[in-house]
């Protein structure tokens, strides 16, 4: 509290002094407004409620090892519900404008990695133990130690490679991009369209998606994403209504008999949290959560100091308010997540969209956690966009992901190699922990051949260690007779 603020004594009935609730969440004191807080809160609500509908898709559009898929409704009530939840909890909490939900790229990892090796329970459960992980290395301080062991431009260069990774996904799962059905007898393994060339009203749709959305965000245009996919599901409905379509995948854009439903809380408390450990290798599950690990927890760091910077709230040595509560109510976030199955929840990004509308505190949350309560009754509406409709979304978000690769040192080859190969493997591998191992392995490596081994921290040597035994699974359970 300013030296004013406290002359000025108690608030008084009438006078325009700040009350309570200013002053617990610091309103007036960093120069902001109620006003200018409630216009923050539906900014980056508008701007992260894509979510709501691409969370659902992806995760929806992946089978477990038993051939299980997760119902769209209940995933979209899982989604709303922790997103509400926890942005609500890091307001009140952390006193930022930093709002949570699941985060895409990790989302991604547990639907097209993990799942595939367990059930979906058990990869909700690896979620819980990432975020039980990261909140013990907050409490002992040792995220801060992980963090100065990973290279920056390895960092970096992980955000690359998962941007990739999403953009190839909207491709593939618009049908813009298909595999050969003969790939092992072709020169080639994909394919534009179905068949060599684009046809089809839903590979319209997406192509049109793909536009409209560049060009919203090339004019700067807030909830970008959010309009072109209200926009082209609305086109969809009516190509559905008028034309011979045929399928458009999981999901067939249809007006819902009901707007407003009850939420669907199937999935909460479905998981297992050691039940991986029974489906694979301990080698692959300790990978597997280090993969999830590293995704959430460079990513949230990031977003937090970027936000808190662009609100101008970094104090003289550049630290974030209330940095240890927030990267506790972050790990916590992840922990949700998972024992809800909505997968990994993480703070986002476009929360700067609630900053530039002037946002400076947690009552920004407060709106924006308030309209996540809201969608929880909108199930119906969420689960009748196409995926044609959505696909251009992960399409503009790997190309934002994509952006970090211009503070790359490209002149540097020990540099250069490992980040080049961690972009490369992930898209080309459909791996994401294939990526971080490729790109750590040859860092040690290359160091190790320049003779500045020394260089390399202790925690990422360990880690190489690991990734060389995965990548060597099979030949090693051949020699030891696991199988």
């Amino acid at each position: 509290m300013s030296d004013t603020q406290q002359a000025a004594g108690p608030p008084k009935t009438g006078s325009p002094a700040v009350t309570r609730v200013d002053r617990f969440f610091q309103v007036t004191a960093r120069g902001s407004t109620f006003a200018r807080e409630l216009r923050g809160g539906f900014a980056t609500f508008f701007t992260m409620a894509y979510i709501l509908v691409l969370n659902p898709l992806v995760l929806g559009s992946a089978e477990d090892k038993f051939g299980h898929r997760l119902d769209g409704a209940e995933l979209a009530t899982a989604t709303a519900l922790v997103a509400a939840v926890m942005t609500i909890i890091m307001g009140v909490g952390g006193n930022l404008p930093l709002a949570l939900a699941a985060g895409l790229g990790l989302n991604a990892v547990v639907a097209f990695q993990v799942a595939p090796l367990m059930s979906w329970a058990d990869a909700m459960g690896l979620v819980v133990l990432e975020g039980l992980l990261i909140c013990v290395l907050v409490v002992t301080g040792l995220r801060e130690a992980v963090m100065r062991a990973v290279p920056q431009p390895l960092k970096q260069a992980i955000g690359v490679g998962i941007g990739l990774f999403i953009a190839f996904i909207g491709f593939v799962d618009a049908g813009f991009v298909s595999r050969l059905p003969d790939a092992a007898n072709s020169t080639v393994p994909v394919q534009l369209g179905a068949t060599g060339a684009l046809s089809g009203w839903p590979v319209l749709v997406f192509c049109l998606g793909v536009l409209l959305t560049v060009a919203l965000l090339a004019r700067g245009v807030r909830g970008a994403i959010l309009i072109s996919i209200l926009a082209m599901t609305a086109v969809a409905i009516v190509i559905d209504a008028v034309a011979d379509v045929g399928s458009w995948g999981l999901t067939t854009p249809e007006l819902p008999d009901d707007i407003v439903a009850a939420p669907a809380f199937g999935l909460i408390g479905d998981f297992s949290l050691f039940g991986a450990f029974g489906e694979t290798t301990v080698i692959t599950v300790v990978l597997l959560v280090f993969t999830l690990l590293l995704s959430d927890f460079f990513d949230s760091m990031g977003t937090v100091v970027g936000v808190s910077a662009e609100a101008g709230l970094l104090d003289e040595r550049g630290r974030v308010p209330n940095l240890g509560r927030v990267l506790l109510i972050d790990g916590a976030a992840a922990v949700a997540g998972g024992a809800a199955s909505a997968s990994s929840a993480t703070s986002y990004v476009e929360s700067a969209a609630g900053v530039g509308e002037g946002a400076r505190t947690g009552v920004a949350n407060l709106v924006t956690g308030g309209l996540f309560a809201c969608a929880l009754f909108l199930t119906p509406l969420l689960t009748m966009v196409p995926m044609q409709a959505a696909a251009p979304a992960l399409v503009a978000v790997g190309f934002l992901m994509m952006t970090q690769v211009r503070q790359i040192d490209w002149e540097r080859y020990e540099i250069a190699v490992p980040a080049f190969l961690t972009i490369a493997v992930m898209p080309f591998t459909y791996s994401i922990t294939n990526g971080i191992g490729a790109g750590f392995v040859s860092y040690v490596l290359i160091k190790t051949v320049l003779g500045r081994a020394r260089e390399v921290h202790r925690l990422l040597w360990a880690t190489s260690a690991l990734f060389l035994v995965y990548f060597a699974i099979d030949p090693v359970e051949q020699l030891l007779g696991v199988r």
